[in-house]
């Protein structure tokens, strides 16, 4: 690609609204964010992918042709990993009706770039050769609005199936066929005038987070305000940060310290987390240099608009001999979003829940012509169809012997806030 401009972001005051108008005139399109969260293992601020000259899209032996693309034309990819790529790696199936058209696997080579360094000031513009220029001639010229709000959402189960199936799921802890399980539910609606991109920046408006993301893939949309990272790669460096561990925010500043502080301490949000940080771990060595996987941070407890979070960061050394997709190959689906044995949650989750997943629990991301990445987990996000005008938001949280049913059906609208509020 080549570099087209640059402009000084003082310039643009509505740049994320101008991106969202100018995604709309493509089938494919990618707007990564932080929001300006403090990230030292973060590259960009912004990165904003638009048009398909060169795609993949494949629900078999993805990692296979995923990595068969990057050795053949290294080049910036934008895409997705749906949950539902678990069943090309293990003996499981996803038998719930899917109500969205994404592939396991699809990323797409952009057309347009737009690229804003951590820290920079300035945003650069580059395009591919074969890119129809005219395109950017009014391209900071116009914006979307934020949406009024938010549809209604009805449970695809209620809240007395919620709880009976958690004592179900405590059943399979306590005869030691699990662990930890991410147990999920899904809210839903036909939204026949719902408009994708005006929906986004009304999410990004109320729930600005370091992983946000608005991802189109033909007819399907995601609007996500992710506060977590799966995986990165920066150079030979592999980086998790699994979050297991949620509390509500203070109504104030001291009533915020308080309930971190009991967040940090609470051995049940502890035990959540430390499973997945051993099961990060397993899952990074294998992909790793001999003696280089580490946890850097333990119960590190960070703070979102709706939520603190208790987050870990688990580090490795990729092995000379392995690939970048290998990585993602033995990583996948994160931890966080699976349980423990990984395997055995997976199959007992799909026997207890009542919808299939699909992107949510998946993750969108970029790679880097120089082969470094950086991938989010798909939650607190509504995921659209525009072909049948299906509109959905999942949510869920790790169940363990610990767990009290009310609680956690609590603590599943809690990670809903920004949307359920409707502010």
């Amino acid at each position: 690609m080549k570099k087209l401009a640059e402009y000084k972001l003082s310039e643009l005051p509505n740049l994320t609204g101008s991106l969202l108008h100018f995604s709309k005139q493509f089938k494919y399109s990618s707007i990564l964010s932080s929001n300006q969260y403090k990230d030292k293992y973060g590259k960009y601020e912004l990165l904003a992918a638009f048009g398909a000259v060169r795609l993949i899209e494949s629900s078999t032996a993805s990692f296979d042709q995923l990595q068969k693309v990057i050795e053949d034309s290294p080049s910036w990819l934008f895409g997705h990993l749906s949950y539902d790529l678990k069943n090309e790696l293990e003996e499981l199936e996803s038998n719930y009706q899917d109500n969205f058209e994404f592939e396991n696997l699809s990323f797409f080579e952009p057309e347009f770039l737009f690229v804003q360094k951590q820290g920079d000031l300035v945003i650069s513009i580059y395009v591919h050769e074969t890119a129809n220029q005219t395109l950017l001639n009014q391209v900071f010229e116009s914006q979307v609005k934020p949406l009024n709000e938010f549809p209604f959402l009805e449970p695809k189960m209620t809240k007395d199936e919620y709880l009976e199936a958690i004592q179900k799921l405590k059943g399979e802890i306590k005869y030691g066929n699990i662990y930890e399980i991410n147990y999920c539910q899904e809210f839903y609606t036909h939204a026949s005038k719902f408009d994708p991109q005006r929906a986004y920046l009304k999410l990004l408006n109320q729930s600005k987070t370091p992983f946000s993301a608005f991802y189109q893939c033909n007819t399907n949309f995601l609007l996500c305000a992710s506060p977590e990272r799966y995986i990165a790669k920066h150079g030979q460096e592999i980086i998790s940060q699994p979050i297991k561990g949620t509390a509500k925010r203070g109504l104030t500043e001291l009533e915020d310290d308080e309930i971190k502080e009991s967040l940090r301490k609470d051995l049940k949000e502890q035990t959540e987390n430390v499973m997945i940080v051993d099961l990060v771990r397993n899952d990074l060595s294998i992909t790793a240099e001999r003696g280089s996987v580490e946890v850097e941070e333990l119960f590190g407890v960070y703070t979102f608009p709706q939520v603190h979070q208790l987050i870990s960061t688990v580090k490795s050394k990729i092995a000379a001999e392995r690939h970048l997709v290998e990585v993602l190959k033995h990583s996948f689906p994160m931890g966080s979003m699976t349980g423990a044995p990984k395997i055995s949650a997976m199959k007992i989750a799909e026997q207890h829940e009542k919808s299939r997943r699909g992107l949510y629990s998946g993750s969108v991301g970029y790679i880097s012509p120089n082969g470094d990445f950086d991938f989010n987990v798909v939650i607190r996000s509504l995921i659209y169809n525009e072909s049948s005008n299906y509109l959905s938001l999942s949510v869920g949280g790790a169940i363990t012997n610990l767990a009290n049913a009310e609680a956690e059906y609590n603590e599943c609208l809690l990670k809903a806030k920004a949307i359920f509020d409707n502010k």
